[in-house]
């Protein structure tokens, strides 16, 4: 140990190691409570694997779109890492470093949390957090670490008794009265990641001005050791289980808007919750409802590898395969897909040639957006006098057929910025509109309750959603659900099948109404240190310079998020993000963003035709449009 200091300084002068990567090393072993990190960083020296210390050194893990997320397992394990686990197992110890979900992170993440919510909270009694996790490595371990902080920090904690969705724990902390909650998850990232997924007491996740307090929290501890509370002062630590299950499936219950559509229109589904949290509430929730639902066996199991797949992510048709196989022998009508904290639905469904297809993001979520808003008129929620108060909120990178079809019932639309954290703040924004002497305790109000005030006197959500395969359809929950996206796509399918038409038909008729929209998301993705240097040159580089001519067509808009004060539908300030919009005289656009999670920079490509026409050739005619946009696109990126 006593050469280590002197080998670091040795890797730094000869360009191995880079400085930021020593800096985090040095604060990291000089917090260190036990050996594990130092014989770990040292087990890494010795086999001269800088290139691995870079990677989990070149910086701190930060709150982005999803709170923390990043490796549990390195790409090389050390043996003091894999300690008692054998050589096929999961390592016995989390991946060592300021870059890497272990302890030492979740500590000082969780610990910056309790520090602000108690300052929030002031004098108004013990503060309370809800944790849950779901089937990843470490995620059960990251969960009972942190309620254990909790209790010895003098904050109660609620943890679920199993592995539990992100939606879930956004409807415990509303629903518990919490101050804040984590999901410990990585949502559909590989097998090797893991995440800490922060809310505050509204069941969002953290936005400002609390993110930056957390973060400055957070910054501030540089130890793993920390201090308890004497025993009088100590938090206490609750489980969760069956009960409290129930109470959110009644909740999920509210959202069919035309139960009567399951009775004469039933409709078959092949459900899988892709080794993860789904089937916990799905499956039970459908059957009780009487859907016919069967599951995929060999992914119902829980497991943090996702064995069967290469990819738990619902979006990728891959991960459906199983499924579909199953869907074709048993002739269901639907497959729907979840990932492992149950965050974000994907489907196939029947074309008019009885062949399974997959839907995107933005096709599911136009299809829920057309039907509850139809609906909600139907049923007299809605009507001419009151349309203004209903709202539909999406992403900037969210198909524009979603405007499209809300103009069309005269609904209005607000867009966010990309992490669906935005749309939360908005509902938190029509709850604070309602007069406080009306609505006494929202959030033991019913549905129907919240939804007359907030018809009366602020802004009625009707739906919203995000192309990256997250739907919302209450505002009970603050965050994407999967478990209700199922169900309320489900009820679509059943109202498809009552007059006669599929899924693929029904959007299609969409198309015909509203114009053909197509939009195709793309990635170039750079992992380590070396990657994010370049991620953040690329995008630089676009900002600094952007295009004035794209594929032939002339840029009419160039929006930068993070330099340009842009405002949304309602007359917001957005706040300040590294994304970039190019809109062109040809009618296509498209927008960079380099990911918060996620070792890329995404590539979000937009494409439409007008109504009326040769719907086949139109789509033809959109689809090769976008090919060639992002040829172009690629070559540009190469040479800057």
């Amino acid at each position: 140990m006593n050469d280590l200091p002197e080998k670091l300084a040795i890797a730094v002068a000869s360009g191995k190691l880079i400085e930021s990567a020593k800096g985090n090393i040095d604060a990291l072993l000089g917090g260190a409570s036990s050996a594990l990190p130092i014989n770990s960083v040292k087990e890494l020296v010795e086999q001269e694997n800088f290139a691995e210390l870079n990677d989990r050194f070149f910086k701190t893990l930060a709150f982005g779109t999803g709170g923390l997320r990043g490796r549990t397992i390195g790409r090389n394990v050390t043996n003091t890492e894999q300690g008692a686990s054998g050589p096929n197992d999961r390592p016995e110890f989390p991946c060592i470093g300021t870059a890497t979900m272990n302890y030492y992170n979740v500590s000082r993440a969780v610990r910056g949390l309790i520090a602000y919510v108690k300052t929030f909270k002031g004098e108004g009694g013990k503060p309370s957090l809800a944790f849950a996790h779901d089937t990843r490595h470490f995620s059960k371990n990251f969960a009972d670490f942190c309620a254990r902080i909790c209790g010895d920090l003098g904050c109660d904690a609620y943890v679920f008794e199993g592995p539990r969705s992100t939606p879930q724990l956004s409807f415990a902390v509303r629903q518990l009265r919490c101050d804040g909650g984590v999901v410990i998850t990585a949502s559909h990232n590989p097998a090797h990641d893991c995440g800490f997924k922060a809310y505050f007491n509204d069941g969002g996740q953290i936005v400002e001005p609390h993110a930056s307090a957390i973060i400055k929290e957070v910054n501030a501890i540089t130890s793993e050791r920390y201090d308890p509370v004497s025993d009088d002062d100590r938090g206490e630590v609750k489980t969760l289980g069956e009960d409290f299950d129930k109470e959110y499936i009644e909740l999920l219950k509210t959202l069919l808007l035309q139960p009567d559509l399951l009775e004469k229109s039933p409709v078959k589904i092949v459900f899988t919750n892709l080794h993860g949290t789904g089937g916990h509430i799905n499956v039970p929730m459908l059957r009780g409802l009487g859907f016919d639902v069967l599951t995929v066996p060999e992914q119902d199991i829980q497991d943090g590898r996702f064995p069967t797949v290469d990819s738990p992510n619902p979006e990728n048709g891959p991960a459906l395969a199983m499924a579909i196989k199953l869907a074709d022998q048993a002739n269901a009508d639907l497959v729907v897909g979840t990932d492992p904290d149950a965050d974000r639905m994907g489907v196939a469904v029947r074309d008019t040639e009885g062949k399974m297809v997959l839907l995107t993001g933005n096709q599911i979520g136009s299809l829920m957006a057309w039907y509850r808003l139809k609906a909600c008129f139907d049923l007299g929620w809605l009507t001419n006098s009151n349309r203004t108060r209903g709202v539909l909120v999406k992403t900037f990178v969210t198909t524009e057929l979603q405007s499209a079809i809300a103009n069309s019932f005269g609904v209005s639309v607000v867009d966010t910025l990309t992490g669906f954290k935005y749309i939360a703040a908005k509902l938190k924004k029509y709850e604070d509109a309602i007069p406080a002497d009306k609505k006494g305790d929202y959030r033991s109000l019913s549905q129907e309750q919240t939804r007359k005030l907030r018809l009366e006197f602020s802004r009625f959500f009707v739906f919203g959603g995000e192309e990256s395969y997250g739907y919302l359809g209450s505002d009970a929950v603050r965050d994407k659900d999967a478990n209700g996206a199922t169900l309320m796509f489900a009820e679509v399918a059943a109202y498809a099948k009552s007059v006669g038409k599929t899924l693929t038909g029904l959007l299609d008729d969409l198309f015909t109404e509203f114009g053909y929209f197509l939009e195709i998301g793309k990635a170039l993705t750079m992992e380590g240190a070396d990657g994010a240097a370049k991620i953040q040159e690329l995008a630089s580089s676009y900002a600094n310079n952007p295009p004035e001519e794209i594929d032939g067509s002339e840029v009419t808009r160039f929006r930068d998020f993070f330099s340009q004060d842009i405002y949304d539908q309602e007359g917001d300030l957005l706040p300040k993000e590294k994304m970039l919009f190019f809109d062109l005289a040809d009618g296509r656009s498209f927008a960079v963003r380099p990911s918060g999670t996620e070792p890329k920079i995404k590539f979000y490509l937009f494409g439409k035709a007008s109504a009326g026409g040769d719907l086949v050739a139109n789509k033809q005619e959109v689809a090769k449009s976008l090919t060639t946009l992002w040829e172009w696109i690629e070559e540009d990126a190469k040479s800057r």
